[in-house]
């Protein structure tokens, strides 16, 4: 501390503070005082003990006040302070702020309180979670790359015996024995058969899960409260699945660090779930052109199948997974981040996004900066790269390479070269989890263009140019802008079935922190988006017993969310960003605590879709017809060249009386009429009512598609709402799908 401004500070001090200081009650403050002074932190907590002893008048007395010295990133300290002795302190020029202390809830690693499943809701304010009972004892199946059963979130303290009506096993293998199993893990089976040996070498001939996809994926849904939770500090909170008392039926199906596995061995995992009693089957799997047909018999038998879309994003047309009976995943983000400050030798100070959790790699003085354009193997071997930070900005080779595959190249490649840091300059920054690779001392920091921009000019225009690296800070809340549907995740419309509508729904799958062997990491993807609506359907199903899949689905899909928190209309990430619609999130955003209580739901009995099979390479204006009447939550027209007309039943599982009255958003150039316009229920009449919806072409135009929706209002409680995307066209053999 500059000892003149200490000694002013000590004076007015002085000056301020009664005697009867002691006297009055302290509480927990927060002194900030920006950047640290001294690089020795000795000398850094002496300038606290100073100015606390300017306070209490004894150095004794100021060091038994002081709770926390931060003394390594920035200076400042925690003390208890009366209301007084804060205010004065307020005043020295040299603090820059004085804070009550405010009590963080422990919280998830983010996305299930993002959601409104909130664990610990009092009675009176319980919610979904609460009403399903945190989901107690409903079987989860996944279908994945295993488990790693020492996990702490597969813990079965306080379970009670397996469910009577499960029929499975524990089959066991390489390091899996029958104690791998238990009252949370209550089953596990491992299908290698159709796997090459080469996939196969270095993987566990058991249910044990070597690349920790699987392990990631069944502790986002059924994971048990795990505290002290963090990724070296960052996302810190309680790591806990969706549905934290259901028990899980592990199907390992795919193998080896990339996660790959044979149709036939999916479909041996399919076949032992439905006998085995699953309520819910989790697939985060699939492969443009095998649809699993097979998942039919396991909507059949009254199991939920949850798959998820793929991350072929924003590239149109590239949902998998795209069959009826199933809810299709999309991945979201979350409202968390992590800002990483980026200083500049000109002082000028820029944040990026990382992971970089060191306090002693980068932070305590500049390395030298290096802009190597792409960072290609020819850029880097032309300079000296070692020690220092490496920008990588080639804003044309973003059109080439995607950044989820750009990134782990660079990352390799630096780090060969020992790099001490790397700026990755890409459109798509939500792809930090990739930056877990970035090992030991090397900080890798992902900025968007305008960023790097800023960076390359000042390089330009220095003859020495420095850059120093902070470690990452989580920031959540309102402040983050979410959720947004994540590039990377598949977008329709289906290739495969342009008459069905997916994604259906979309859900957080963007640094998911879940579990991988015995610690816990971030992972993205669709896969990850997939497990959190599993949870739910499970938990719906505990609600509901009596609901079928296609009610449940349709509860999940009618009352997901369009707008984010501020009521301002989600977007979807892609080049460039733009709002999102149907084909990208399906119904929308989900909204669990609203899916409980859906006022009506689009029900179907599962072999009703038995036609839907016949129909799959055939174009007969029968099949079209069977497709479009689907009761699905959602109408999709590809083909409008004057006017179609479709039937909807919606089934009442509100109150016994209701009234409804439709709200439609029509597609631009499009005139839809609803017939009837307004339906009642009453006590003792159907609980059914069917209605037509007709489309009518205001534009005889070859188009491209346009989207709206459909939405039934009790104008009270219950806003019932499905997606409509419609085409027009001209003629049939020449069609817009973008």
């Amino acid at each position: 501390m500059d000892m003149r401004r200490a000694f002013a500070c000590t004076l007015l001090l002085a000056a301020l503070l009664p005697l009867s200081e002691a006297d009055a009650s302290s509480k927990l403050y927060i002194v900030y005082m920006g950047e640290k002074k001294h690089d020795d932190p000795s000398m850094v907590t002496a300038s606290h003990h100073d100015v606390l002893t300017s306070v209490f008048g004894s150095k004794d007395e100021a060091m038994k006040s002081m709770v926390y010295g931060y003394r390594h990133g920035f200076s400042g300290f925690a003390a208890m302070l009366t209301e007084s002795q804060a205010g004065t302190l307020a005043k020295c020029s040299h603090i820059l702020s004085v804070r009550p202390n405010v009590y963080h809830e422990s919280h998830t690693t983010r996305s299930w309180d993002f959601l409104g499943l909130d664990y610990d809701q009092p009675p009176e304010h319980s919610g979904l979670l609460q009403k399903a009972k945190y989901g107690e004892d409903v079987i989860i199946g996944v279908i994945d790359s295993g488990i790693w059963p020492e996990s702490r979130s597969f813990d079965d303290s306080g379970y009670g015996p397996v469910p009577a009506r499960w029929r499975g096993t524990c089959q066991t293998g390489q390091q899996f024995d029958a104690t791998s199993c238990n009252r949370k893990i209550i089953g596990a089976r491992w299908f290698s058969g159709g796997m090459s040996d080469e996939v196969l070498k270095g993987d566990y001939m058991s249910p044990r899960d070597l690349s920790g996809h699987g392990t990631h994926v069944a502790s986002t849904i059924a994971g048990e409260q795990v505290r002290n939770v963090s990724y070296g500090g960052l996302a810190a909170g309680v790591a806990r699945g969706g549905a934290p008392r259901a028990r899980l039926a592990i199907y390992k199906a795919l193998w080896g660090q990339r996660g790959s596995g044979s149709h036939a061995g999916v479909l041996a995992a399919l076949d032992h779930a439905i006998d085995d009693g699953v309520d819910v089957l989790s697939l985060s799997l699939g492969q443009a052109g095998s649809e699993l047909f097979e998942t039919l018999h396991v909507v059949e038998r009254g199991i939920s199948v949850v798959f998820s879309a793929g991350n072929g994003g924003p590239v149109p047309q590239t949902a998998w997974n795209a069959v009826p009976w199933v809810t299709t995943v999309a991945a979201s983000t979350i409202d968390r981040s992590f800002p990483t400050l980026i200083s500049l030798g000109n002082k000028r100070k820029l944040v990026g996004q990382s992971l970089h959790n060191n306090a002693y790699v980068n932070t305590d003085d500049f390395k030298i900066l290096v802009y190597a354009r792409s960072c290609n193997t020819q850029s880097l071997a032309s300079r000296n790269i070692t020690g220092k930070i490496v920008l990588c900005y080639a804003p044309a080779e973003a059109a080439i390479t995607p950044p989820r595959l750009a990134l782990p190249i660079v990352i390799n490649r630096t780090m060969e070269v020992d790099a001490k840091g790397l700026i990755f300059a890409q459109y798509d920054t939500n792809i930090l989890d990739i930056l877990t690779m970035c090992k030991g001392n090397m900080a890798c920091v992902v900025v968007d263009f305008e960023t790097a921009h800023t960076i390359l000019a000042y390089f330009d225009n220095s003859k020495k140019p420095v850059v120093k690296v902070s470690p990452a800070m989580t920031v959540t809340g309102n402040q983050v802008l979410s959720p947004m549907i994540a590039s990377f995740s598949s977008r329709g419309p289906s290739a495969a079935f342009p008459g069905i509508l997916k994604p259906d729904v979309a859900a957080p799958g963007v640094s998911i922190l879940a579990a991988k062997g015995n610690s816990y990491v971030f992972m993205s993807g669709t896969s990850m988006a997939c497990p959190h609506v599993s949870a739910v359907v499970a938990l719906l199903k505990s609600a509901h017993s009596d609901w079928s899949p296609a009610m449940i689905k349709s509860a999940i899909m009618t009352t997901a969310s369009v707008t984010d928190h501020f009521g301002v209309l989600i977007q979807a990430e892609g080049v460039p960003r733009k709002l999102a619609d149907p084909f990208d999130f399906g119904g929308g955003h989900m909204d669990p605590d609203r899916a409980i209580d859906p006022g009506l739901v689009y029900d179907m009995n599962a072999k009703d879709y038995n036609k839907f099979l016949n129909c799959i390479d055939e174009l007969s204006d029968d099949c079209k017809s069977y497709i479009s009447n689907l009761n699905l939550p959602s109408i999709t027209m590809p083909d409008l060249s004057d006017n179609i007309t479709v039937r909807r039943t919606v089934m009442n599982v509100g109150q016994v009386k209701a009234t409804y009255r439709v709200v439609v958003e029509a597609p631009a150039g499009v005139v839809v009429t609803v017939e009837p316009s307004m339906i009642s229920f009453i006590e003792g009449g159907s609980k059914s009512v069917m209605f037509m919806v007709t489309f009518t072409s205001r534009k005889r135009v070859q188009g491209g598609y346009t989207f709206g929706s459909l939405t039934w209002s009790d104008e009270n409680t219950h806003s019932v709402r499905i997606p409509i995307a419609v085409r027009t066209i001209v003629q049939d053999f020449v069609t817009d799908t973008s």
